[in-house]
């Protein structure tokens, strides 16, 4: 089957989590092996609760919830920064966090001064850095509290 007649996959969207979707969001996890990489949602979403420029949203497929994106949206400064991406470990390798990203990059464009997408990583055997790279990302030389720094121009 060519990629033009291939069937579409399902639509990922990011939505506001509500009290009716909040446990939905909460019972998703990584791989055990892969917590040393990224907050569980539940702290992410106090942490988000705290913050006043966290931008943070349920990622779904259709309509079932596969992750958890959240950016530090600072409209005072030219770059934004993807402060937290998971994927449900179930969801993972389906395009889901491929997608959840272009439509994160959908929303920074539409921000004050929006040149660039920044996200870092802690590095490690495991780690999203080739995920990231093969998004457009690139090195910057920057390390921020142990965690190398990657940047995805917007111009």
């Amino acid at each position: 089957m060519s990629d033009a007649t291939a069937a579409p996959g399902p639509n990922v969207t990011l939505r506001e989590i509500t009290k009716d979707t909040l446990y939905a969001i909460l019972g998703l996890a990584v791989a055990p092996e892969q917590n040393i990489f990224v907050a569980n949602n539940a702290f992410s979403i106090a942490q988000a609760h705290f913050e006043p420029k966290a931008w943070f949203r349920a990622i779904y497929a259709d309509e079932t919830p596969v992750g958890f994106i959240m950016l530090f949206d600072d409209a005072e400064k030219p770059e934004y920064f993807l402060w937290r991406l998971m994927l449900d470990a179930r969801q993972q390798g389906k395009g889901y966090g491929r997608q959840a990203i272009a439509r994160l990059v959908e929303y920074v464009r539409t921000r004050p001064n929006a040149r660039e997408l920044l996200v870092s990583y802690h590095p490690g055997d495991g780690s999203p850095r080739d995920f990231y790279l093969k998004l457009g990302f690139q090195e910057t030389g920057q390390v921020e509290d142990d965690e190398v720094v990657l940047r995805l121009p917007l111009t």
